[in-house]
C-alpha cells in the first residue's frame, strides 16, 4: 500500500478489503510481540531515545503503510509496556478486556464527537444512558443527578472541585463565579483531603487560581484513612482564624494503599460546615461489581460527587472515567450556548448537546467501551475478576507478611 493510495474509509469494496488487509497485518504485528512475556524489554532510556529518533518526524514522501507499519513492528511494539504480561505489576493501569479493543476500532472508524447531538447521534443517546445507569449503580438519584464520561480521574476530580466551588461561593457569598471571576475571599477557600491522596487535587487548586496552599492535608490513622478527629479540629481551627472550608474529598482507594477513607464521619462534617463531599473513587469504583466486596464502598452514595475510572478496576482502555454528581445543577458551570453546537432552543425539541456539561469540547465516544464491557460481562463476570484480583492480592499480602 503506497503513500498515495485512498485514505478515507468509505464504501467502497476496494478500499474496505485494503484496510481490513491493513487491521489483519496489524493484529499479526501485536501478536508477534506476544511471543515474548516479559513485562519490558529492559531498554534503558538513551538507547531507546536513539532508536525512536532514528525514525524521524516528518518524512518529504510518505513511507506507505506497510513500510510504516514494519519499523513500528521492528523499533516500538518491542519496547513498549505489556500490561498482558504474567510479569507485570501494575501501576493502576491494566489489562484491558477483548471486547474493549474492538470497541476502540468502532469509535476510530466512525469518529463520532461528543458536544453536540447532530455529531454523534447515537453516541450522545448511549453515553447518556450509561450516566442514567452509573447513577443508580452508585446510589445517586437518576432524576436529580447528572455526569459524563472524561478523559480521567484527573478530569474528573477537577471538575467536581470547580463545581464545589462555584456552588459555594454562589451560596456563601452570593458570587457568580462563572461571570464574576473569583470572589475577594478566594484566597480563604479550603479543600481537604487525605496527606496520601492523589496529586490531582493539588493540581485543581493551582488550575483553581488558590494554589496549593489552599489543599489542606488531612492526617491518617494505622490504616491509612483520614484521621475523622484531626479532620474536625483542622475545620474548627480553620473557621476560627477566617477560613472559608468548601469542599473535603474522600478517597475510595488510595494509590498506594488502597485504603478506603471513613465517608460517614466526613459527611456529618461536610454537613455541619456546608460543605462539598467528593468521592475519589478512581481507583475504588470497581468494586461495586463484586458481591464480595462491595459494602466496602456502600457509602459512596452519601457523597455529593463521585469520579469513576474505567480504565483502572475495569479493565478498560486508557483513558475512560466520569464523574457523577447528585444534584445535576452542580455541572451547569461548565454551560456555555454556541449556536453552531448547543442552540438554547435545541432542548425545547429534545436534542440533548453534552459539551454543556463537560470541560471539554471534542471529545471521543468513549461509553462505547463501557457498554460493550458491561453488556459483555455483566455483573456475574465483572464480579468474578474483581473478586480474583482482590484475592490474589490479599494472598500476596499474606505471603509476605509470612516471609517478609
Amino acid at each position: 500500500m503506497s503513500a498515495t493510495d485512498p485514505v478515507l474509509l468509505s464504501d467502497s469494496k476496494e478500499i474496505q478489503e485494503r484496510f481490513s488487509r491493513m487491521i489483519r497485518e496489524t493484529l499479526s504485528a501485536i501478536f508477534n510481540s506476544f511471543s515474548d512475556d516479559s513485562a519490558f524489554s529492559g531498554i534503558g532510556p538513551y538507547e531507546l531515545r536513539e532508536k525512536i529518533n532514528a525514525l524521524g518526524f516528518l518524512p518529504e514522501q510518505g513511507k506507505g503503510f506497510e513500510k510504516v507499519l514494519e519499523e513500528t513492528e521492528k523499533e516500538i511494539l518491542p519496547h513498549l509496556l505489556r500490561t498482558w504480561s504474567t510479569k507485570y505489576m501494575p501501576h493502576l493501569h491494566s489489562p484491558v478486556l477483548t471486547e474493549t479493543i474492538c470497541s476502540e476500532l468502532i469509535i476510530a472508524c466512525f469518529n463520532d464527537s461528543m458536544d453536540s447531538w447532530d455529531q454523534g447521534p447515537a453516541a450522545t443517546e448511549l453515553e447518556e444512558s450509561m450516566i442514567h445507569g452509573l447513577l443508580a449503580l452508585y446510589g445517586f438519584p437518576v432524576d436529580k443527578g447528572d455526569g459524563c464520561i472524561t478523559s480521567g480521574g484527573s478530569q474528573s476530580n477537577i471538575s467536581a472541585i470547580i463545581a464545589a466551588r462555584d456552588w459555594y461561593c454562589a451560596r456563601k457569598f452570593n458570587w457568580d463565579v462563572k461571570m464574576n471571576g473569583l470572589p475577594p475571599e478566594y484566597t480563604k477557600l479550603r479543600i481537604y483531603t487525605s496527606e496520601i491522596s492523589h496529586f490531582s487535587m493539588d493540581k485543581a487548586s493551582h488550575i483553581l487560581g488558590m494554589g496549593y496552599q489552599a489543599v489542606r492535608k488531612i492526617p491518617v490513622d494505622s490504616k491509612c484513612r483520614i484521621d475523622v478527629k484531626a479532620f474536625a479540629r483542622m475545620l474548627e481551627d480553620d473557621v476560627a482564624a477566617g477560613l472559608y472550608p468548601y469542599c473535603a474529598v474522600a478517597t475510595f482507594g488510595t494509590t498506594d494503599f488502597g485504603s478506603i477513607d471513613d465517608a460517614v464521619g466526613m459527611r456529618e462534617l461536610c454537613d455541619r460546615y456546608g460543605m462539598h463531599l467528593h468521592a475519589d473513587a478512581a481507583y475504588g469504583s470497581g468494586l461495586i461489581m463484586s458481591r464480595q466486596f462491595r459494602d466496602r464502598i456502600k457509602a459512596i452514595s452519601i457523597c455529593d460527587s463521585i469520579t469513576v475510572d474505567f480504565h483502572k478496576m475495569f479493565l478498560l482502555p486508557i483513558s475512560c472515567s466520569a464523574i457523577l454528581v447528585k444534584d445535576r445543577e452542580l455541572l451547569k458551570c461548565f454551560e456555555l450556548h454556541a449556536d453552531y453546537l448547543n442552540r438554547e432552543e435545541d432542548e425545547e425539541d429534545g436534542y440533548i448537546n453534552l459539551v454543556g456539561k463537560s470541560m471539554q469540547t471534542t471529545r471521543r465516544f468513549d461509553a462505547l467501551k463501557v457498554f460493550m464491557a458491561f453488556q459483555t460481562r455483566g455483573v456475574d463476570g465483572y464480579g468474578k475478576i474483581i473478586d480474583t484480583a482482590v484475592g490474589n492480592a490479599m494472598y500476596f499480602y499474606k505471603r509476605i507478611s509470612e516471609d517478609p
